[in-house]
């Protein structure tokens, strides 16, 4: 297979964990170009990475370019994506910038990757939660046709970067000592607590955040139905990695708990645990730092016609950014 030759733009966590994951799937790299606000080294793994500064020119040459932007940050996709396509790089964007571009298909490669055929140069990530959301609820659209879902979402620190990580594990570690605890990263102390707000305000969505708005319109665009109605709720909870999803789907027809159980164990990248009198059903401790994302407490909702319930866990650094964005690269050379 020819070698590629790759750019990771960002070295935050995302970006460290495509790096990682790159390597574990044995992508076929040619050479390696990391990029930042400033050169210096970085140990990632335990490799030690060269950072190089951002600028036009370290475009030149890459094959694949993978903005590893945390999400709602701006700057290098927007400074630098359709930039670094122009330069010859396919571009593949975990922000949220082009998301809702006509030009830019928004893929998760289990549920629509034909949406990749004719791509501009531009490729973008969903949201995490979105990827983790529809991972689940995708095999059951195709089966039964999604009308409405409501999800509240119990989103991990990681979700917001490196610092947020650090600052749960200083607020916990303080507590413990019978320290005051500092407040940075969010508004409010994240140690034993659960924040209702993530993102900013949508002001075509009177009382909605920008997180949940975009369950709403990544879903449609990815399952290609813009009759799907939907309210989300984000929460931001003390947990370091993974996101977990409650959600309630009403469905074109019936579907019970055994045929959903059927749909879901055969998706790919989806992994069943629902076994309530057993104590087994997904649970993020058990999704972080895993490809799979996890679905289980399956059963009928009885409050609406065709009704399911399910709680799905996934990894949002590794299926909701990174995984996700070295999986499309991977489809794009099976395809060449």
């Amino acid at each position: 297979m020819k070698k590629l030759n790759v750019g990771i733009v960002g070295i935050g966590a995302v970006g460290a964990e495509m790096l990682k994951i790159l390597r574990q799937r044995d992508f076929p790299i040619g050479e390696l170009r990391v990029l930042a606000r400033s050169e210096r080294d970085e140990d990632v793994a335990g490799e030690t990475v060269h950072v190089f500064p951002t600028c036009a020119e370290a475009f030149d040459g890459l094959d694949i370019a993978l903005f590893a932007g945390t999400e709602g940050a701006k700057g290098a996709s927007v400074k630098f994506g359709w930039e670094a396509v122009r330069r010859g790089a396919t571009v593949i964007d975990n922000g949220n910038d082009f998301r809702m571009d006509d030009r830019v298909p928004l893929v998760i490669p289990e549920i629509n990757a034909a949406a990749l055929e004719g791509h501009q140069g531009l490729i973008a990530n969903p949201n995490c939660s979105t990827i983790v959301a529809l991972m689940a609820l995708a095999p059951l659209h195709r089966a039964a046709r999604i009308r409405r879902f409501v999800a509240a979402t119990y989103q991990s620190v990681s979700g917001t970067g490196r610092e947020a990580i650090v600052e749960l594990d200083e607020q916990v570690r303080a507590y413990a000592r019978g320290e005051p605890l500092k407040v940075a990263v969010y508004p409010h102390q994240i140690a034993f607590n659960a924040l209702p707000h993530i993102g900013g305000l949508k002001d075509d969505m009177p009382g909605y955040t920008s997180e949940e708005a975009k369950m709403l319109f990544e879903t449609r665009k990815i399952l290609g139905d813009n009759s799907i109605r939907v309210s989300a709720t984000c929460v931001r909870v003390p947990v370091f990695y993974a996101h977990s999803v409650a959600i309630n789907v009403e469905l074109a027809r019936p579907v019970s708990p055994e045929e959903a159980r059927e749909l879901l164990a055969a998706a790919p990248g989806v992994r069943v645990i629902d076994d309530l009198p057993n104590n087994r059903y997904p649970l993020a401790l058990e999704a972080a730092h895993k490809d799979d994302v996890l679905v289980g407490r399956i059963r009928l909702d009885p409050s609406t016609e065709n009704g399911l319930a399910l709680f799905v866990v996934g990894d949002n650094i590794r299926k909701g950014a990174a995984l996700n964005a070295v999986q499309i690269a991977e489809h794009l050379v099976r395809t060449r």
